[in-house]
This record gives structure tokens, C-alpha cells and sequence, in this order.
């Protein structure tokens, strides 16, 4: 399989490659010869489009490297760093395209065409719409960021090319050329696709946060397995695409041998790599359900603290015995509640004193 997205992947960018570059060189020849400057412009968009070809191809290649020392996952997040420079292309055709037609805007051109430079620019629409659908078809089969961003710019390049023969027409047919005040039009246009692809692709290089479709699958599968009391603390990271790995805290009866309990875990990391591949690490939190002391405890603190934010949980509680009982949980804290830990932690502990003479062990986090 990893075979496979690699070479479907390389394949994908080098048929963009020999497509954009032979739209550039016949449209730089006609724009020379019939001294349009949009058409060369147009031309220069593609033969930029060679380079965002040349980006995925790389990174294609970089991505499916091996783990090595330096990377121990793996390198697929090269992806997203040639999505973004993709990005960064289309955010310079795009300052190109709105200075061109800043300057024919005060210049005033009218300039027309003549029909075959209308057919060739509808041929470059039909050719750059199918190399839309084709990047968008193989980026989403094989998960490929790159050649999804490129799949943008194919699209932001049909419409800069209607563009070019709208104003083209106008200028045939009317003494007033609306040809530069649509390229501008275009050009803001194609800046806001490119600023989407670099917050899109640096969202999830600085770490996204998990789907929570994944999430709850991964929640149902370890709640369906065998001797689980429940389960907290799942932290899912994603090093690309076919590359994440997860944690996760489960709650086991401590009655029950320990090697029956490890055996169990395994079965389940086992079948979530399976079906979900996600490499998952569970550790064990061992409850005796038969503990009415604790069950009483933990049942009189949630009591005492839930309701005290909105969103707030209460997990992972342990009842330690000994000359003072320790109580021992964590509270889950949505990321959007404005209080500070240290202050959500004492107003925790407060509540939790009225309640019995216990040390206090309460750690924050937020979800």
C-alpha cells in the first residue's frame, strides 16, 4: 500500500508537470506572437504550475522515506510543507496577476484576439478542469495534502483563464476593456485560495486537533473489550497521513491476573491497528470495583465539583489507603474556559476538603 500511494502519487504529479509545461510554452509562443499580454501572463501562470509539480513530486518522495533516527515517525509531514509552498506559489501568481492588471488599468489597453487564440485558450480551460478532477480524485484516494493543494491551483487557473477570454471578448466587442478590472478581481480570488492552503496545511503541521468520528470509533472498540470499566486520557498524533499513534488510559478490574489483563490490552491495540491504523499504546489502570470506600468517595467528589464548570469532568480517581487517605483524579477542562489550572486546581481542592480529611492530588488538563 505504501508502495503503491507513492508511485500513484509521483505518477499524479508528473502528468501535472508535462501538462502545465507544454500549456506554458504554447501559450508564451501565441501571446508573443499575437501581442497579447495576458495570454503570456497566462502562460507564466502555467510554467509557475511546473514548479508546484516539481514541489509534489519531492515531496512525494521525501514523504515515503523510511523512519530513520533523526525522524523516528517517519516523514510524511513533508507533505504539508509542500502544501504550503504550493500556497505560497499561488500567492505569488497571484501578486503578478494584480499588478499586471494594476498597470493595464492605467495604461487603458484594449487590445483584442483573433479566434484561434480563443480556441487555444479553451483548450487550456478543459485541459486544467480535467487536471482538476484528476488531482482531486487521486489526492482523495490516496490522502495526498499536496495533490489536493495542487487541485486548488488547477482550479484557481481555469477561472483566471475564463477571465483572460472574457476580457479579451469584451475588448472585440466593445471600445472599453474589462480585461484588467477582472484580473484583479481573479487575483484577489486566487490570493484567498492560497492563504486557505497555508492555514490549512500549517493547522496541521502545528497539530490539529483529532476527528472526533476517530476518536469515538477508538472510545467504542476498547469500551467492547473484554474486563473494561472504562477508559479516559486518549491522545491521538498524527505524523501524516497513514502515520498516527495514540495513548490511552483503561480502567481493568485489579481483581483479575494481571497477565490476563496485559493479554487483553494487546488483543485490543491489535484490532484498533487493524481497523482504524492507529498504532495504539494502552496503559493499565487497575480499579477494584469492589471497594465501597472508594466508590463512595469518588461518587461524593464528582458530586462536589462537576457542575463547578461547564464541560468539566471528573477520571482516572483513586482512593489510596493509609494512616490519611489520599484521594487521587484528574478534571478535563474544555480549552475554551478562561480560568487558569492553578486556579481551577484550588477551587477543585477547596471543594473537595469540605468533604473529609483527605490529601489532595488533583491534576488539570484540558480537552
Amino acid at each position: 500500500m505504501r508502495k503503491d500511494r507513492k508511485e500513484t502519487g509521483m505518477r499524479a504529479a508528473i502528468v501535472g508537470i508535462v501538462c502545465n509545461f507544454l500549456l506554458a510554452a504554447i501559450k508564451i509562443a501565441a501571446g508573443g506572437l499575437s501581442m497579447l499580454v495576458s495570454v503570456v501572463a497566462d502562460g507564466i501562470n502555467n510554467l509557475s504550475d511546473c514548479g508546484s509539480g516539481l514541489v509534489a513530486l519531492v515531496s512525494m518522495h521525501v514523504s515515503h522515506k523510511p523512519a530513520d533516527k533523526e525522524h523516528p515517525y517517519g516523514h510524511r509531514r513533508a507533505e504539508y510543507i509542500a502544501s504550503m509552498i504550493v500556497g505560497f506559489l499561488v500567492l505569488a501568481l497571484a501578486a503578478e496577476l494584480l499588478i499586471t492588471s494594476a498597470e493595464n488599468i492605467i495604461k487603458g489597453t484594449n487590445t483584442g484576439a483573433a479566434l484561434w487564440v480563443y480556441g487555444l485558450l479553451a483548450l487550456s480551460v478543459a485541459v486544467k478542469g480535467g487536471m482538476f478532477f484528476y488531482y482531486r480524485a487521486i489526492g482523495k484516494r490516496i490522502g495526498s495534502d499536496v495533490l489536493l493543494a495542487a487541485a486548488k491551483d488547477s482550479g484557481c487557473d481555469v477561472l483566471a483563464t475564463s477571465i483572460v477570454m472574457a476580457g479579451l471578448l469584451c475588448s472585440n466587442l466593445f471600445s472599453f476593456s474589462l480585461d484588467a478590472y477582472l484580473g484583479v478581481l481573479v487575483a484577489l480570488f486566487i490570493v484567498w485560495e492560497g492563504i486557505g492552503i497555508i492555514r490549512e496545511e500549517s493547522s496541521k503541521l502545528l497539530g490539529r486537533a483529532p476527528d472526533p468520528a476517530l476518536l469515538d470509533k477508538i472510545r467504542t472498540m476498547i469500551a467492547e473489550g473484554e474486563g473494561v470499566l472504562g477508559c479516559h486520557d486518549l491522545r491521538l498524533y498524527n505524523y501524516g497521513e497513514g502515520h498516527m499513534f495514540a495513548t490511552v488510559h483503561v480502567e481493568m478490574d485489579a481483581n483479575r491476573p494481571v497477565l490476563a489483563l496485559h493479554e487483553i490490552l494487546d488483543g485490543l491495540e491489535r484490532k484498533i491497528a487493524e481497523q482504524t491504523g492507529v498504532a495504539l499504546t494502552a496503559h493499565l489502570d487497575p480499579i477494584d470495583p469492589g471497594d465501597e470506600e472508594r466508590t463512595e468517595a469518588e461518587k461524593r467528589v464528582r458530586g462536589a465539583i462537576e457542575g463547578m464548570y461547564e464541560g468539566m469532568n471528573v477520571h482516572d480517581f483513586r482512593l489510596v489507603h493509609g494512616a490519611k487517605n489520599k484521594v487521587v483524579f484528574e478534571v478535563g477542562v474544555p480549552f475554551d474556559c478562561k480560568e487558569k489550572d492553578a486556579e481551577i486546581e484550588n477551587n477543585v481542592c477547596r471543594a473537595v476538603r469540605l468533604l473529609g480529611d483527605w490529601d489532595i492530588v488533583v491534576t488539570v488538563e484540558r480537552m
